[in-house]
């Protein structure tokens, strides 16, 4: 079997959505599956001095700009929050622990969360409002309150940012084909290219 196609995330990023909305099927075409990567990009901004798109002077107008263009060219409706960066942690411990029970549940729960964020504007920094959603998607809504506050899941997350930072993340979406990166949503049309010539 060849090596699943590698997906971090992070769910307060506009393009992981998009890339979320799009790996799937992409991976599919060529027999791939995905491994699924909730992160959280705040750790890695700080050890590469980046920082949120929106936070920076000029690039924030075309970002804003950007961002409802390629929602629009791929057919989704959407925008970005008033609230906008949060932070995602609770968000990120509930689809490591739903990983656990089922990549199909967590993928489930992980679009769910894109949606509600960028598209009904729902808070999903508030642990209340990923438990309804969890819950909203058929799953224990206490058993993932008791998640999102257990020092055993905290660390969890903590380790898939480590290995995140060692396999040289330092933005989302990233994608690792076979060893190879690429960033940004805009590079699935790259990695498919790489995928349907074997690489080059």
């Amino acid at each position: 079997m060849p090596e699943p196609l590698t997906f971090y995330f992070d769910f307060s990023s506009p393009y992981s959505w998009i890339a979320a909305e799009r790996i799937g099927d992409l991976a599919a075409r060529y027999g791939r599956d995905v491994r699924w990567r909730a992160i959280l990009l705040g750790p890695l901004f700080k050890e590469s001095g980046n920082r949120p798109l929106i936070n920076q002077p000029i690039k924030s107008d075309y970002f804003r700009r950007d961002f409802v263009r390629c929602l629009r060219l791929h057919g989704l409706e959407g925008d970005l929050p008033a609230k906008f960066p949060v932070p995602t942690a609770a968000a990120a411990r509930g689809f490591l622990w739903l990983s656990e029970i089922g990549e199909a549940a967590a993928i489930d729960y992980a679009l769910a969360l894109f949606r509600a964020y960028f598209q009904d504007e729902r808070d999903i920094s508030d642990r209340l409002v990923v438990a309804d959603i969890a819950a909203e998607r058929g799953h224990d809504r206490g058993a993932l309150l008791s998640v999102v506050e257990d020092p055993a899941w905290k660390g969890r997350l903590v380790e898939e940012v480590e290995e995140a930072r060692r396999d040289g993340v330092f933005g989302a979406p990233f994608f690792l084909v076979d060893g190879e990166p690429f960033w940004g949503a805009d590079r699935l049309d790259m990695v498919d290219a790489w995928l349907a010539k074997g690489g080059w």
